[in-house]
């Protein structure tokens, strides 16, 4: 018994860099190494009390009164902890590397291991019930609410977002860019009609009155055009009139003209019921009601956007958008202080504020979370569960059952430690009871 009963092979050098038969574990590292000498410390524990409950028997062999109880002790312990380590060493490989059946179980039966693994987790984890009831109890929606809504936090996301759209913007190639819109975007919209949906849009903004405003708009910016530049439109208005009129009455007319064009302008804005936004609003219904059901309004649309897709200088004058719109996405983007990543932020610390505040957003995310898992689960859940199983089945038997063995050997040495204590105690009370009798 000079050496421990049960102790593992050698292994490899925590310096070794070569990699781990079957991709297990990886190579040896200097935790293997602290984990391999607890091991061989709790083996040498467990050795040591069979080796003392050993020399106890000899001593006590065929004593008697209380010589008899330890020797009948001694003796227990020693069938305890035989038994014990047979069926700890069981585990990892064959008993003094006897073939014995239903012994080495991790090398020989790891397939089925990983089958029962991949079951098991199948069953406990992959549940809809399961996934749901974990998800509302760890409150996700809550914590990351409270998390974003520190502004260092939240600087910290958007400089991170920040980054990986800088350097997906980066990577994208014009090329790459044109050839979906030429070849897949612009085609598509080619192939599906505009007119139902411009009409049924136009009719909802009609409907709802979301048009007045830029109506509003664009009648106060034709007002101040006209009060400040009123010799724009005396010169525009000017080489319009007859030759053959007096420059005096021309000028009386076209002055006249700007007169009436501020004033018209200017009632339209101070009456919301004015004619010309009636006139404009009944337009605005009656080419909405053409778009839909008017077969030479939408056939007429149709040609019009034919031909506005199928210009080569639509895709010319598309991209020259987008590089424009990159560039300017790419500038506000690196600047670190800039508007765009401190509008971020306030508006990214004033969600997670809300999150804290607002049960009913709260809940929604927390339902949109478990519905976004519970369908990932649902749908890739086999393939999930199926990486347990081959993965397991590309481990070298006799190495994942070492790497094992180091992970859990130290825990499992007390098994032996208590067979042999448990088993003296048996031991004791079997000799009493057989006196007894």
């Amino acid at each position: 018994m000079a050496t421990p009963l049960h102790a593992p092979d050698a292994p490899a050098s925590s310096s070794s860099t070569a990699p781990v038969p079957g991709g297990f574990g990886g190579p040896d590292t200097a935790a293997d190494a602290e984990r391999l000498r607890r091991l061989r410390r709790m083996q040498g524990v467990a050795l040591g009390l069979l080796v003392a409950a050993a020399v106890v028997y000899v001593v006590t062999l065929d004593r008697d009164g209380f010589l008899g109880f330890v020797n009948a002790g001694a003796e227990a312990s020693m069938v305890g902890a035989i038994a014990d380590w047979f069926a700890v060493t069981a585990l990892f490989r064959h008993p003094l590397r006897l073939p014995i059946p239903h012994t080495a179980l991790v090398p020989t039966r790891k397939d089925e291991f990983g089958r029962s693994l991949e079951e098991f987790f199948a069953e406990n984890f992959l549940q809809e019930q399961v996934v749901r009831e974990r998800l509302a109890a760890a409150d996700i929606a809550r914590r990351l609410g409270d998390w974003v809504a520190r502004p260092d936090q939240a600087r910290r996301v958007v400089a991170e977002a920040a980054t990986v759209a800088g350097l997906g913007l980066e990577r994208l190639k014009d090329s790459d860019v044109e050839a979906v819109v030429r070849d897949v975007v612009i085609p598509r919209f080619v192939a599906e009609p505009i007119s139902p949906v411009a009409g049924r849009l136009l009719q909802e903004v009609v409907r709802d009155g979301a048009h007045h405003g830029l109506v509003d708009l664009a009648l106060t910016e034709a007002h101040e055009w006209l009060v400040h530049h009123q010799e724009r439109f005396t010169q525009v208005v000017g080489e319009r009139a007859p030759w053959w009129a007096p420059e005096r009455v021309n000028e009386a007319i076209v002055n006249r003209l700007h007169l009436e064009a501020i004033r018209w302008i200017a009632d339209i804005r101070r009456d919301p019921d004015h004619s010309a936004r009636q006139a404009l609003d009944s337009f605005l219904a009656q080419l909405a009601d053409d778009l839909l059901h008017d077969p030479e309004t939408r056939e007429r649309t149709e040609s019009l956007k034919r031909r506005l897709l199928e210009t080569p200088q639509m895709v010319t004058t598309g991209m020259s958008l987008w590089s424009a719109f990159r560039t300017a996405l790419l500038n506000a983007l690196a600047e670190e202080d800039g508007a765009l990543r401190d509008r971020a932020v306030r508006e990214l610390v004033s969600f997670g504020q809300r999150i804290g505040t607002d049960d009913a957003l709260r809940q929604r995310l927390e339902t949109w979370m478990a519905d976004l898992v519970v369908f990932a689960v649902g749908r890739y859940g086999q393939e999930l569960t199926s990486v347990i199983t081959a993965t397991i089945a590309r481990w070298d038997g006799e190495e994942a059952a070492r790497k094992i063995e180091l992970h859990v050997g130290r825990d499992l040495q007390f098994i032996r430690i208590n067979g042999t204590i448990v088993g003296g105690l048996v031991g004791v009370v079997i000799h009493a009871v057989t006196l007894v009798l």
